[in-house]
Formats: structure tokens, C-alpha cells, sequence
């Protein structure tokens, strides 16, 4: 595995940054999870527009322009020879010292792109549907910090992540200070009612997922009626079908939650048909190397 750091290449054992990197220190920059299928960078531009949105947010100027990202990205999957991938791009405010103020950074961004692979769920959990419960652990006030900023302080969803496993599962449910449902550790959430899909607004405290909206294009054009919508547990727990959404998990369907059956208990038809489509959408869109 080839690693890219700030223009070079390094092998894994010898990849490696200043302990006084401000992403190190402080969580200090932003990042994009991205995939790569059959040598087509799926909604690469998507991803590196919503980068440098972030960045622009934190107020963090990244040394590259947007063209160079993605050709530093591409060249990254070359290197390595993958046809497909699971693609980690990192962008820290760079070297600074061990106080808060980033003006003592040196100006100069750190950029990491990692190229490899990843299973997020077991193969299983794709056919017979996946059990969540809702933890403690509420999403982070907006106001403390915005959702849409895909910052390296994921302690948040980390400390959900670790009260979900601690528990015997592998994903969770977070619900907002009012007791809302925002979304899951690592996924956004949609459930389907009546034949209309269901997924919780933005306001509430979600990242405006890739995938999630690529779901909501493929809805759209199949005419199935979208609503983004405040939900409670309650409209969870008596939803038709549930899925979650993420790059990494891609569509998993979700078939329990807090020991609730949902629908029948299997994964539902119009799951299993957007799954098709959106598996679909992944060969058309993005960007060929």
C-alpha cells in the first residue's frame, strides 16, 4: 500500500506526520470518504466540492486546487492498482504548535489521500437486514458544531459507536437534545411508510450525505413520493422498511431496531429495488481513471 502524503508517496510503515499536526492535536481539519467501482470515482466531484466547503467553514485555506485534489486522488488509486476502493482523503491545517490558535500553523495543509479497501457489515447483514438499537449518547448541537463541516473530531459518533458495541450491535441510532432522530453513528437513516420514503432534514443534525442524496435522486426518478421529515422512534418502530446509507456501508437494509421488528423482519421490496438501482447508479456516475 502506497500512501499519499503532501505530493509524495510513501509505504505504509513509513507513512507519517508531525506530532504537532493540528488534525492530530486538536481534530483539526476535515476529510471525505469516497469509493471507487470498476475504475469509475463515484461522485468524486460531489465529495470534493462538500471538502472544500468544509474547509472553507473552518477557515482553513487547502494548498491544492480542486483539479489537483482529484488528480492526486486518481493517481493514488493508479499507484496502487485498484479497480476498486475505498478512498480516505485527509486534509489537516498542517503543523502548528501545541496551543489552539491556527495562526501558528505554518500555512501549509496536510493532505493524506489512502486508498484501500473495506467491509463495513458482514455480507450477511446485505441479505438478512441488520438489528440497531438508539443510544445514549445524543447528536452534537448544531449550534456547537455543524453538521455539514465532515470534520477529523468524530468523538461523537466514536463514544455512540463504542455504547452500540458495547451492547452487542454494530450500528446505532442517535436522537438529538429534543429526542429526535438524527441519524446513526456512521449512516444517515431512511424508512418507508405506506410506499413514500422517509429520511430526517438537515436542521436536525445530520450530514448531508453522498449517497443519501444519491438515494433521493434514484427515488425521485422512480417516482417514489420523498419527504424529508421530522421522525420520533415511534414512526421508526412502525415503518414498512428501514436502510441506512453511508459510502462505506453503501445501502444496508435494517430489519430491528431496539427490539422492535420492522415490516415482516426482512429486508422489504423497495429496499432491495433502490439497493438494485443505486448499484446501478455506481457504474454511470463519477469520474473514469
Amino acid at each position: 500500500m502506497k500512501i499519499y502524503i503532501n505530493g509524495k508517496f510513501y509505504e505504509k510503515d513509513e507513512a507519517k506526520i508531525s506530532v504537532f499536526d493540528h488534525g492530530l492535536l486538536y481534530g483539526d481539519g476535515v476529510f471525505e470518504g469516497i469509493r471507487a467501482y470498476d475504475r469509475l470515482v463515484f461522485r468524486l466531484e460531489e465529495h470534493i466540492d462538500r471538502l472544500y466547503e468544509s474547509a472553507h467553514t473552518i477557515m482553513m485555506h487547502i494548498n491544492l486546487t480542486k483539479k489537483q485534489m482529484m488528480d492526486a486522488l486518481v493517481d493514488t488509486l493508479k499507484v496502487n492498482r485498484l479497480d476498486n476502493a475505498y478512498i480516505r482523503l485527509i486534509v489537516t491545517r498542517g503543523e502548528g504548535d501545541l496551543g489552539l490558535d491556527p495562526r501558528k500553523c505554518a500555512g501549509k495543509t496536510t493532505v493524506i489521500i489512502i486508498a484501500s479497501t473495506i467491509v463495513l457489515y458482514p455480507e450477511r447483514f446485505y441479505k438478512e437486514g441488520l438489528s440497531i438499537i438508539t443510544v445514549p449518547t445524543i447528536r452534537n448541537l448544531s449550534e456547537a458544531l455543524n453538521p455539514q463541516i465532515k470534520s477529523l473530531n468524530y468523538l461523537n459518533n466514536v463514544l455512540g459507536k463504542i455504547e452500540a458495541v458495547n451492547s452487542g450491535y454494530d450500528e446505532a441510532i442517535m436522537l438529538n437534545s429534543q429526542g429526535f432522530v438524527t441519524e446513526c453513528t456512521g449512516d444517515n437513516i431512511f424508512i418507508i411508510k405506506k410506499g413514500e420514503l422517509y429520511t430526517p432534514p438537515q436542521y436536525l443534525g445530520i450530514l448531508r450525505g453522498i449517497t443519501r442524496d444519491a438515494v433521493l435522486d434514484v427515488a425521485s426518478k422512480s417516482r417514489i413520493p420523498t419527504y424529508e421529515r421530522v421522525m420520533t422512534r415511534h414512526e421508526v418502530y412502525n415503518a414498512d422498511e428501514c436502510f441506512l446509507t453511508g459510502t462505506a456501508a453503501e445501502i444496508i437494509p435494517v430489519v430491528k431496531i431496539d427490539g422492535r421488528v420492522i415490516g415482516n423482519g426482512t429486508p422489504g421490496n423497495m429496499t432491495l429495488n433502490l439497493i438494485k438501482k443505486f448499484k446501478a447508479l455506481t457504474k454511470k456516475e463519477g469520474i473514469r481513471y
